[in-house]
């Protein structure tokens, strides 16, 4: 074991939107099987990783969460699957909500993965980080993987894509959902014919036709960083293939969203509800927005109501720290 950094600050952990979410049955082990889309956005928690000699594990910040949190656990099981001897203090600054759809648990558990190989001087590979990551929830292989991805299984099968540049308004209620009780509901359906990444990329394809050169869509490649983001308009055309099979079930357990899902409408311009898709098993919801029509590139400039968090985003070509694990 290399000894890496004595400490590392201020290190990113993005958050997540699913353009798509299926629910194509279930399997005999009790869970769903799934395909989806994941995207990474430039909505961050930030963690600070330094060494302990003594050996201990320990994090401050995150008001709220459990003492063990995923941030310990994944530290706990990296040392575990490794015999590394030093220890960690980390610091958590939470942003993204919590039971939000977003990922920010598992992008945080994620972020320490990748930070603690480094920190630790380890050198795992990015395939066996993501073997981890999968201990420790469905979601947190692609942020190990660190590529826009279409996933299928319970999520871990993934596969890069290449996605387009894009402007969007996040709005969250101010309470979570239970991804248990959500895939639970009765309203839930689990059949959903099987897609391919083939005839998603397809889809783009046809919807990006006439746009700027190198906007297409495809796989085993990000889009470039400072790409122009397309029109929200076009973007709301993208997003039509598929919809989250959870968004029903999230809706009759979480009644505001119905007033969440209007309000996103009306902010972006969109005929009605059906261009607001809800990310994951909810409850923050998402509609294509110009900046523009936000009142500018720093963020919202609208009227909020009382108790939501809302924010401008932008999608990020890949995850801020897919240079940090070798391939």
């Amino acid at each position: 074991m290399n000894r890496g950094p004595r400490a590392l600050f201020g290190v990113p952990a993005p958050a997540k939107l699913n353009w798509f979410l299926h629910v194509l049955g279930r399997r005999a082990d009790g869970m769903h099987e799934l395909q989806t889309v994941f995207q990474f956005i430039d909505w961050c928690d930030e963690l600070d990783f330094e060494w302990r000699e003594d050996g201990q594990i320990s994090r401050e910040g995150g008001p709220g969460l459990p003492e063990e949190d995923l941030c310990v656990r994944a530290a706990r099981l990296l040392r575990e699957h490794t015999g590394a001897r030093p220890g960690v203090h980390m610091r958590l600054r939470k942003r993204v909500p919590a039971q939000a759809g977003l990922g920010g648990g598992s992008s945080d558990a994620a972020t320490v993965l990748l930070a603690l190989n480094l920190l630790w001087g380890l050198g795992l590979r990015r395939a066996e980080l993501q073997q981890l990551g999968a201990r420790l929830g469905a979601d947190v292989p692609v942020f190990v993987f660190g590529r826009d991805a279409f996933a299928q299984g319970v999520g871990e099968q993934l596969r890069a894509l290449r996605l387009p540049a894009w402007n969007m308004l996040i709005a969250w209620p101010g309470e979570g959902l239970s991804t248990a009780q959500v895939f639970s509901h009765d309203l839930l359906t689990r059949n959903t014919p099987a897609c391919t990444m083939e005839g998603f990329c397809e889809h783009l394809k046809r919807g990006l036709e006439g746009r700027r050169p190198g906007s297409e869509a495809g796989g085993e490649a990000g889009s470039e960083t400072g790409s122009p983001a397309i029109d929200a308009r076009t973007m709301r055309g993208l997003l039509g293939f598929g919809a989250n099979d959870l968004q029903p079930a999230a809706m009759e357990l979480l009644p505001k969203l119905r007033r969440l899902q209007d309000w996103l409408a009306r902010q972006g311009g969109a005929d009605g509800g059906d261009a607001v898709r809800m990310s994951g098993s909810g409850s923050a919801m998402f509609v294509p927005m110009d900046p523009a029509a936000a009142g500018g590139t720093e963020g919202f400039a609208g009227e909020v109501p009382a108790g939501w968090t809302v924010r401008m985003c932008r999608s990020l070509s890949e995850h801020p720290l897919r240079d940090w694990a070798p391939d």
